[in-house]
């Protein structure tokens, strides 16, 4: 074996070395073991082709294997839609390697059929099998495979005659509904900026990069197969807005390209367009991809999941009745594509307006291929600014007449955007609308949110209609929406809550909500409980949602507890001014305030350390999802004062769960004495061992301050507080038998030791430490112990409903 007894990493360099030595194997590709391309400056605008990619195993190995294995990566990764793919694919091990076409395998990849979701390295699924057969039958009959030691020459020879860019011509990358977006996004980079658009100008007018982008991918010999598109290419040039002026002549816009259409050439000609014709009416409802972020947030270019809109039309039919859809008018004002109108059966009881031109036009196009739409009922329309007299008559008549309205059901997945989203500077069209004019003082700060917006709207103008709404729960929980509660007095009949994260672009775990108002019933939201289910549509139990008043949050009771005198302190409270789940990462116990930019908390002393072990313990002992990240924690009941374990299990926690670090200052934290850990010297300060063992000595003589009362009894802990004293107790005494040990090092500090920082100067996850990640995994396992301990007390003590 040429290669023997060396690590995989030496195996790639020498590889490199030996027989790619003219070309760059620097390259990381994806999950990729080991990639080949061509050198490339830094001044070149395309993106550096390459021209093999291999998986590399150590020792000796069954090359089909390794092959199956690597493309079973790429697909699984779908690698080929990130990175342009190599003319070759490969593997190699210390003796031998093999190459592959990968214009022989590519067509796997877009194989509808295909389990990508196995293992890669599971030989044994019924994936592998097939992608093995293709593999071996394929080197086998082109002798792609070669020795290092007998085919040295041969080998050599092969990479020098056939690692030539072009040399199996460029195999293109197939187009689909998968990676269209990904594709949208190199498109950006290089052919946007050689289109003569002022995109700033453009873009305050509603004309967005994406609809070039349609313009291009939908188009053969680079002419737009679907003419109802707002941008068409026409060879050379784009061409929009086309319309009949004032004079009935037929007129439009034309934009050409700044470099002789050179960069557009060079892009395409990667690419295999127009995809297949079943993609097609996909990619055009999905316009809301290629809408930038913060319009979409604003204009409200949000794709509803199919699976959520069939199910809120089932909630729909529970509320309103098998015949709902013939008793009932139902209008989208905040349309986009209309994807929430699908399923939908009586086109003639329909309307959907939305804000952009371009959506208007895509769905006429999608009605002309089947949607089951009215052209009329389909209309461009700014519900926040827009007078409802330019809506169509018959709409309009439901409006104006009250028995109409109430069979009138307003349905909407609405914009989401608030002014703290994206930024004083990018607020245009949050809160600068006649709507928020109008309504702003009656909501109070929640008029910051659009989807507020569009809901007090329809209840004071279109009063009577039901609504069925998408939207967060701020409206149901927050506590700066009451002035929102007190001017939307409906009845919310029915909803469910899903996972915010199964909506496109939707970043964050938290629930999204479908609720059903009846705007008739004039009623003040106090509760209500959904239904939940879970990112598959599987229906997982219940959720009550409540309006918590400020007085009754857990910060208010925490508040009670603050330290008189500030000198007289071992520790910070960062955090106490939120009080949901989702506020939870901003809760910390720091040496001092000054750690932090903007400090909200309370000072930490003897007299207040067990209530703020509680309050610590409350807060983190339970995981934040996406169902319970709007949860307040409450002012509790009275229960927890006489429950002295359930203190002394938080105090417990707190001790072996902080961020105390002594490169701020003392510390005050270590709950065990220098004999316990066997110490190579004296601690600076005892505080807490004494605390615990009830030693701090009264009128000053501490080694702290001199406070005037103080306890004189020990603390005594659970079984299970115990446990995590112990499991403490052995990581810090094989932390002080460490050579260069800092004797008063905080948990934080041992982490940082054994575990240290990366390059970002984050620390670590692990430590190569064995005998020390079995320590803190044994600590850490106490700790999910005491947790699930404290858990059911939270909710007895009412600090959680």
């Amino acid at each position: 074996m040429k290669y023997s007894n060396i690590r995989e990493e030496e195996l790639k360099n020498k590889v490199a070395q030996d027989y790619f030595g003219i070309y760059d194997c620097t390259k990381i590709v994806g999950n990729v073991d080991f990639c080949v391309c061509m050198h490339q400056s830094q001044k070149e605008l395309f993106e550096q082709e390459s021209l093999l990619w291999a998986e590399a195993k150590k020792g000796s190995s069954d090359i089909y294997n390794s092959i199956v294995q690597l493309i079973l990566t790429i697909g699984k990764a779908r690698t080929f839609d990130k990175f342009l793919p190599p003319p070759m694919l490969g593997a190699f091990d210390g003796d031998k390697i093999a190459f592959i076409p990968y214009n022989e395998i590519h067509d796997i990849f877009y194989q509808n059929d295909f389990n990508w979701n196995v293992t890669p390295s599971d030989y044994e699924t019924k994936e592998f099998k097939i992608v093995h057969e293709k593999v071996k039958s394929t080197i086998d009959q082109k002798t792609l495979l070669f020795n290092y030691d007998k085919d040295d020459r041969e080998l050599k020879n092969f990479i020098k005659s056939n690692f030539v860019v072009g040399k199996f011509g460029l195999t293109k990358t197939k187009i689909d509904k998968n990676n269209f977006t990904v594709i949208y996004n190199k498109w950006l980079q290089s052919v946007k900026p050689t289109i003569a658009v002022n995109w700033d100008i453009a873009k305050k007018g509603g004309i967005i990069d994406g609809d070039f982008y349609l313009a291009d991918l939908l188009s053969q010999e680079n002419n737009t197969l679907k003419e109802k598109l707002f941008v068409l290419l026409r060879n050379d040039h784009y061409e929009l807005d086309r319309k009949f002026d004032d004079a009935g002549m037929f007129s439009s816009k034309r934009t050409d390209f700044s470099d002789n259409q050179v960069a557009h050439t060079q892009f395409w000609n990667r690419y295999d367009r127009p995809p297949k014709e079943e993609y097609w009416d996909y990619i055009v409802e999905r316009r809301d991809l290629l809408v930038p972020q913060d319009v979409r947030e604003r204009k409200g270019s949000f794709f509803t999941p199919q699976i959520w809109v069939e199910l809120s039309q089932k909630y729909l039919t529970d509320v309103l009745g098998e015949d709902w859809q013939d008793e009932y008018y139902i209008w989208d004002c905040a349309a986009g594509t209309g994807n929430l109108l699908h399923g939908l059966t009586n086109k003639y009881n329909i309307w959907a307006s939305t804000l952009d031109k371009q959506d208007v036009e895509v769905m006429h196009d999608r009605i002309k291929n089947g949607a089951n739409l009215l052209d009329d009922h389909v209309i461009q329309f700014d519900f926040l600014n827009d007078d409802f007299t330019k809506l169509p008559n018959p709409l309009q008549e439901i409006i104006n007449n009250p028995e109409k309205r109430r069979k009138l059901v307003i349905y909407i997945n609405p914009p989401y955007a608030e002014v703290s989203s994206i930024g004083e500077k990018g607020k245009s069209g949050v809160n600068q609308s006649k709507t928020h004019d109008k309504y702003a003082e009656k909501v109070g700060t929640a008029g910051r949110e659009i989807y507020i917006m569009f809901l007090a709207r329809i209840y004071n103008e279109i009063e009577g209609c039901f609504v069925g709404e998408f939207s967060k729960l701020k409206a149901l929980q927050g506590s700066a929406f009451d002035d929102f509660r007190a001017f939307y007095k409906a009845d919310l009949v029915k909803s469910f809550v899903v996972p915010a994260y199964t909506f496109d672009n939707v970043k964050g775990n938290f629930p999204i909500g479908f609720k059903i108002w009846n705007t008739s019933n004039k009623t003040s939201f106090q509760s209500t409980k959904s239904d939940v289910f879970d990112e598959k549509g599987d229906f997982i139990g219940h959720k009550e949602f409540s309006v918590t008043i400020k007085s009754e949050f857990i910060n208010k009771w925490i508040s009670a507890f603050k330290t008189k005198n500030d000198t007289d302190f071992i520790g910070f409270l960062a955090g106490t001014n939120g009080n949901d789940f989702q506020q939870n990462g901003i809760v910390y116990i720091l040496n001092k305030k000054e750690q932090m930019a903007n400090p909200r908390g309370i000072w930490i002393s003897k007299d207040n350390l067990i209530h703020v072990g509680v309050y610590y313990a409350v807060r983190k002992c339970l995981s934040q999802t996406w169902l319970n990240d709007r949860d307040q924690f409450l002012f509790p009941n009275n229960g927890w004062k006489d429950d002295i374990e359930f203190q002394n299990d938080c105090l417990s926690y707190l001790l072996f769960h902080n961020n105390i670090q002594t490169k701020f200052g003392t510390n005050y934290w270590i709950p065990f004495t220098e004999q316990e850990v066997n110490a190579r010297e004296k601690f600076e300060n005892n505080f807490m061992a004494k605390f615990i063992h009830g030693k701090l000595k009264q009128n000053g003589n501490t080694d702290l301050f001199g406070f005037q009362e103080n306890r004189t009894t020990a603390l005594v802990f659970s079984t299970e507080a115990q446990e995590v004293f112990n499991a403490g107790r052995e990581l810090w005494k094989y932390y002080h038998k460490q050579p260069n040990c800092n004797v008063n090092a905080s948990l934080y500090d041992i982490r940082e030791h054994f575990q240290g920082r990366n390059k970002a100067g984050k620390m670590n996850n692990k430590s190569d430490d064995e005998t020390y990640m079995k320590l803190i995994n044994e600590l850490r396992e106490k700790l999910r112990k005491i947790e699930t301990k404290i858990e059911p007390k939270i909710y007895e003590y009412g600090f959680l409903k």
